[in-house]
């Protein structure tokens, strides 16, 4: 019995002597994934909005700005898609354009994380009628206003600009044999901020302003994407987006802000190019 029980403890002694010393009896498989970058353009459409604008300036000093605080009520908006300047390549970003670059997490290629950015166009209607009330000048008014450009105008066409970071879902529902053609539904929720460039008219006096950080963002997409002959992506997607944006600047920086609660929608198609890569042997 002692001699069976030494032969064990021996047996299991010099097979932890190999493992350590000498060479590898097992080797892990490499890991895959899959990187990948999308450009594309969208269309947009808007929900009402309500828009406040505030200066906080002291009524007693004379300038062509004045002091104002009053809210524009349930005013509607439009895109702008440019579409005709894409033939222009200098200027393939001035239409409502989307850029994607992700990353899948797996070999099955269902999962993934991507940096997501959105280059909409919102613009107030001119001439709708709106309600509109506050005070401008010292003086107070609550009333239906028709919005004349020469004297109110509102646009973010440099543009409302969605940056989110997606966690990335894939469903697939048809692959090829040699697995270089698939399709799958893919959904995509995320959060990040809105980085517009706002052109305001107020009073009469015109400002385009800055680029700026001004608020946050969250979105879902979700739609189906194709990828052929192994490394070509196509994607074509609808999204949702609710937008916050408390600090825009009106009339320059310090001269007035505006906070605005955005609901959108986008239809959106984009074309791209994926690389496999490959992570390092694991031995055991």
């Amino acid at each position: 019995m002692r001699i069976r029980i030494l032969i064990l403890l021996f047996s299991f002694s010099f097979t932890l002597l190999s493992q350590e010393g000498g060479e590898p009896t097992a080797v892990t498989p490499k890991k895959k994934g899959t990187f990948y970058i999308l450009w594309g353009y969208n269309r947009d459409w808007y929900a009402k909005s309500t828009i406040r604008f505030k200066n906080n300036g002291d009524p007693n000093l004379q300038n062509e700005k004045g002091v104002y605080d009053f809210t524009v009520y349930n005013a509607t908006a439009s895109d702008r898609p440019q579409f005709d300047r894409i033939k222009d390549v200098v200027n393939i970003t001035i239409p409502q354009f989307n850029f994607r670059i992700g990353l899948y997490f797996n070999d099955k290629r269902d999962q993934g994380i991507e940096l997501n950015y959105d280059h909409a166009k919102y613009v107030v209607d001119d001439y709708q009628t709106v309600r509109m009330k506050g005070t401008a000048f010292g003086n107070s008014f609550d009333k239906d206003t028709v919005l004349n450009p020469n004297y109110f105008h509102f646009e973010h066409t440099d543009g409302a600009n969605f940056w989110l970071i997606n966690y990335m879902k894939r469903f697939k529902i048809y692959q090829s044999k040699n697995e270089k053609n698939n399709v799958g539904l893919i959904v995509k929720p995320g959060i990040g901020f809105v980085y517009p460039r706002t052109d305001v008219t107020l009073f009469g006096n015109r400002v385009n302003n800055r680029w700026h950080i001004s608020g946050y963002c969250a979105g879902i997409e979700a739609g189906i994407r194709a990828e052929l002959f192994k490394h070509l992506t196509v994607e074509f997607t609808g999204k949702g987006v609710y937008a916050d944006y408390f600090a825009i600047i009106v009339q320059g920086k310090g001269n007035g802000q505006a906070k605005q609660k955005m609901l959108a929608f986008e239809a959106i198609l984009n074309v791209g190019y994926s690389f496999n890569w490959k992570g390092k042997n694991k031995q055991s």
